[in-house]
């Protein structure tokens, strides 16, 4: 059974949005993969300002996905965010619908 998430991350800042693309690209990739999910919709909330210096990153491109995930498949998903070269941060809720 899938369950809906909220999946926010940090692209690494760079002057071509042909990087940022194709990560946001590969992300929802991922989750649809293997009938691992469903992206639902993806919020490009842009260039920001970091709180505090990532990765010598004073900056990053955010992104919220909003996608319906089998929890079994959570964690290959987790592996792949945290070994993406291109995302700084990430978050992973799950919300209620």
């Amino acid at each position: 059974m899938r369950n809906p998430y909220e999946l926010t991350f940090i692209v690494r800042n760079d002057p071509s949005d042909e990087v940022i693309n194709t990560t946001i690209t590969q992300v929802q990739t991922w989750l649809e993969a293997n009938n691992m999910g469903q992206v639902n919709k993806i919020d490009r909330w842009g260039r920001r300002k970091l709180a505090y210096e990532l990765d010598k990153q004073r900056e990053g491109y955010y992104v919220c996905l909003n996608a319906d995930v089998d929890p079994v498949n959570l964690p290959e998903l987790e592996r792949n965010l945290k070994l993406s070269p291109n995302i700084l941060r990430y978050l992973l809720i799950r919300t209620d619908n």
